[in-house]
């Protein structure tokens, strides 16, 4: 007798293929940053600030997004998402000047990019109650897949047809995967063998509206801790590929550390979301983010391929794997009812902390012709993001009092 498929696991598997290619879409500006600098003439900072324009855009649409998600479903969601995502690849493709790439790749992507990641979080932890880290950090396990996947991809493409090219076949492709993708999603049904619907009710959490919940102690720790996470960590993801040329590593050997990078973010998040699982997901979180702080210290110190890649196992695993575990405590201090509008909001705030790395690696290269300043500053972001996490409060019983707004 043949097993039914649960369906939970084919929203997961939606939910993986849009976060990759949305943020393997947003993330290749690494790759595009030297050989359109080289084309145009544009300043590394001026390029970067399209990716610091990209999250900023992204925060605040990924809120509206999730709030839209709760209402609507995420299937219109992802759907509008998705042709605004390729939309606006085509349109900086054709940028002749730095303002128009600036606003065509910082604000259109970056709408896009926060109609995917919020909104699939939430659908699919409606689905699911047990195994839901894990299932989370599938869905986040398409940001880890991504550098290996579109980054490589984009600098094929770049060594064949130039950057302009290249950056329109990776939106039509966008178009291709992602708009068929849409159909699948649905909402989870009142009841299922493997979790809860966002249909049912949980007692106490669930009767929180947003507002209030945006006052609670919980929700502040939680979206100061992916703020400071985030900030620590994107600089020296985005400007990985520009530090590893600079060290006389090839621009080839470079992605490929990126790429690597991105393989042990897929692994930490499945590691990660498992130990979250069995253990508990504060511990697990606050250990993750101490290891990110100390792997991105240790970038001062290396300058070999080989030190590269093994750092970059560290780091990734880090970095990926605490992710997931954000949309984890929200849905367990909040449930499920608001939890698109919850979520959309901390990724907002991380989204914020994003900005900040890419633009700011930037202008200490153009000035210093260094990145020794953007890591070091990283790290010291990094701790603060340690310490925050220390003060988040109990997970929550079934009782509305521990969750009472501040």
């Amino acid at each position: 007798m043949r097993m039914k498929l649960f369906y939970g696991w084919v929203i997961v598997a939606v939910g993986a293929l849009m976060t990759c290619v949305g943020a393997g879409a947003m993330f290749s500006l690494a790759v595009f940053q030297r050989p359109m600098s080289a084309d145009t003439g544009w300043s590394h900072a001026g390029i970067s600030s399209a990716m610091t324009l990209d999250f900023l855009f992204m925060g605040v649409a990924g809120f509206a997004w999730g709030t839209a998600s709760d209402r609507f479903g995420a299937r219109p969601v992802a759907l509008a998402g998705s042709a605004l995502l390729g939309l606006g690849l085509a349109l900086a493709s054709r940028a002749e000047t730095l303002l128009e790439f600036q606003l065509t790749y910082g604000i259109i992507v970056g709408i896009a990019g926060g109609a995917f990641f919020a909104p699939m979080i939430a659908s699919v932890t409606t689905w699911f109650e047990r195994n839901r880290s894990l299932a989370v950090s599938l869905v986040s396990a398409g940001i880890g897949v991504a550098p290996m996947t579109v980054s490589p991809f984009a600098t094929w493409l770049i060594g064949v047809f130039g950057w302009r090219d290249a950056m329109l076949t990776v939106g039509i492709a966008a178009w291709v995967l992602l708009l068929p993708a849409t159909l699948l999603i649905r909402p989870a049904p009142l009841a299922s063998g493997e979790g809860t619907s966002a249909m049912q009710t949980e007692s106490g959490t669930t009767s929180f509206t947003a507002a209030q919940a945006f006052r609670t102690p919980q929700f502040i720790v939680l979206a100061l801790t992916f703020f400071f996470c985030c900030a620590a960590h994107s600089g020296p993801i985005f400007h990985m590929v520009s530090y590893a040329m600079i060290c006389g590593i090839s621009a080839l050997a470079a992605v490929s550390i990126y790429s690597v990078e991105g393989l042990a973010g897929l692994g930490g998040r499945l590691l990660l979301g498992v130990m979250a699982d069995r253990i508990g997901v504060k511990p697990v979180l606050v250990a993750g983010l101490l290891v990110q702080a100390l792997a991105i210290s240790a970038y001062l110190y290396v300058t070999r391929l080989e030190q590269f890649y093994l750092l970059s196992l560290v780091f990734g695993t880090a970095y990926g794997g605490v992710m997931p575990l954000y949309a984890v405590l929200a849905r367990e201090y909040f449930g499920p009812r608001i939890m698109g509008t919850v979520f959309g909001a901390v990724t907002m705030a991380s989204s914020l902390g994003m900005a900040f790395g890419p633009v700011a690696g930037g202008w200490i290269f153009d000035n210093f012709n260094d990145y020794r300043w953007l890591y070091i500053g990283s790290f010291a972001v990094a701790l603060g993001a340690v310490a925050v996490s220390l003060a988040f409060p109990p997970l929550p019983s079934r009782s509305r009092e521990q969750l009472q707004p501040s």
